[in-house]
Formats: C-alpha cells, sequence, structure tokens
C-alpha cells in the first residue's frame, strides 16, 4: 500500500477529512522549506503539496505565481525540489509528500531520470497541471513503475466523458478544482461542490481533494464536510509578504493556519457525526 493510500485509509477509518497544505518549494528561500514542512505537519497536515516553481505557472493566481519568482530568483530547480524531500525524508517517513508543478522542468530532466529520480527522493504523487490525461500514457506508466501516483485535477466544467478518462487513469486520489478560475479565486459554493463530488464518487472510488478558494478556517470547515481532502495553498504562500525578510515568523504564521484549519476540520466533522448510545 502506498503511502498516500494508507493515509487516506487512516483519516477516513477516523472519519475525518485530511488536510494537505500547498507550499511553493524555494520561498521565501530554500533554507526555508524543509523546516516549514515539518512544522506544517506538526500543526496537523496528513500529506504535504510542495509546488514546484516554474516560470509560467498558467493555472495559479498572483499569489503563486510572485511565490514561483522569489523560488526562482534564489535558484531553486526541479533537482533542488527533489534534495529538499530527501531531507524531508530523513527524520518523516510517512507523511505522503506530492509534488505539484508543470511538464516543461520534467521534460527537461527526462521522464524516465525524474520518475525514478522522484522515487529515491521520497515523493509519493505527482501532479503535472498542464498534462492532460489523454496525453499522460507514457510519463504515468513510468511513475507507477517507480511506485508514485500520478494525480489528476477534474473542474466544474469538465465534461462526464473526461471525468471518466480521469477516474481510469488517476491513483492516490483525484483533486477536485472548486472553482473556475485560478488559485487563490474567493467565492465558493459548498453546496453546489458537495453536489459534484457526489456524481464523481459514482465513477471512482478514489478520495477526493478539493482545492482551490480554501481561504480561511471556516472555508475549510465547511469543505471537510464534503470532500475527503482540503488543500490550501494561496492562504499560506500569501503570508510570505507579510513577513518579508522574516522566515521565521512566516513558519511560525503558516503552522498557526494549518492548526486553525485542523481544528476547524475536525470540529465539522465531530457535528454531524451520528450520536452514541
Amino acid at each position: 500500500m502506498s503511502r498516500i493510500a494508507k493515509r487516506f485509509s487512516e483519516t477516513q477509518g477516523a472519519g475525518r477529512a485530511a488536510l494537505i497544505p500547498y507550499v511553493t518549494a524555494g520561498d521565501p528561500e530554500p533554507g526555508v522549506t524543509v523546516p516549514l514542512m515539518h512544522d506544517l505537519v506538526a500543526a496537523g497536515a496528513d500529506l504535504l503539496e510542495l509546488g514546484v516553481p516554474f516560470s509560467d505557472p498558467m493555472a495559479d493566481g498572483p499569489v503563486i505565481q510572485l511565490a514561483c519568482e522569489r523560488a526562482l530568483a534564489h535558484g531553486t530547480s526541479l533537482r533542488g525540489v527533489l534534495d529538499m524531500v530527501r531531507e524531508f525524508r530523513r527524520e518523516d517517513a510517512e507523511t505522503p509528500v506530492i509534488l505539484m508543478g508543470y511538464l516543461n522542468p520534467v521534460e527537461r530532466m527526462g521522464a524516465e531520470h525524474f520518475a525514478e529520480a522522484a522515487a529515491q527522493s521520497g515523493v509519493d504523487g505527482v501532479l503535472m497541471v498542464d498534462l492532460p490525461p489523454e496525453e499522460s500514457a507514457e510519463l504515468s506508466d513510468l511513475l507507477e513503475r517507480a511506485g508514485i501516483d500520478p494525480i489528476f485535477l477534474l473542474a466544474p466544467t469538465t465534461s462526464s466523458l473526461r471525468m471518466r478518462h480521469v477516474a481510469d487513469a488517476a491513483r492516490g486520489f483525484i483533486y477536485y478544482v472548486s472553482l473556475k478560475g485560478v488559485t487563490g479565486s474567493q467565492t465558493l459554493d459548498v453546496g453546489e461542490l458537495g453536489a459534484r463530488l457526489d456524481g464523481i464518487r459514482g465513477m471512482t472510488e478514489l478520495p477526493l481533494g478539493v482545492g482551490f478558494g480554501i481561504r480561511d478556517a471556516a472555508t475549510a470547515a465547511q469543505v471537510a464536510r464534503v470532500a475527503d481532502a482540503v488543500v490550501v495553498g494561496s492562504a499560506i504562500v500569501r503570508l510570505v509578504e507579510q513577513y518579508p525578510e522574516q522566515p521565521e515568523q512566516f513558519r511560525i504564521a503558516a503552522a498557526e493556519i494549518v492548526r486553525g484549519m485542523r481544528a476547524a476540520m475536525d470540529a465539522a466533522r465531530m457535528a454531524e457525526a451520528p450520536a452514541t448510545a
């Protein structure tokens, strides 16, 4: 059983939604990333999503675009990100780590080399935002042979036919983009979200994680009522701008956001749990 499958088995068995914080590797500087990853786990993260900085992050809003620029200005590369995961694994062999990024750096490294290097570093899942499932067979096969789950996105605009294609291609979990737009968007209708997730569950047994628009603990708690996992990114990444030149304060603030979301999510699930005699 993969680390991702094991972790979702644990969270679902405990009757709670998994919390997946996203951070951009190398932001605000490379030396912050691994300590921050440990901070987030200690604060209640179940899985970690590590963004590979890219010069044209087309799916991301201005907050993560700026994070990529800062990370690239410090020389953060795909190889450097894999080194960070390897360093994280020296102290944490349990928490699943998912790389989220774009295809160009993987193609530059070479897909086979990337899959091997990612597995050796301790990566558990890979989500390439700009790799459609129809064109993913080569990379997905390499990842699966290396023991890494290929993860795919679904969106409100995804057709039923394409949903089935994604459900067949995905492993680990499926990432549902809750909003039409880029990361950091603000409006989320949880009732509509729940109905859409119910439809997807008719096509797959994989856990469903929801991201985009998770801006605070209250929103995370609402989404935790209907999703198997809550993914939060911009709400954490934008803290870098609040604490320029203060990486320690950024780490403290990021952990506090995750801690607050974890508590709110657990409280929301407990409120819905049936009473015992």
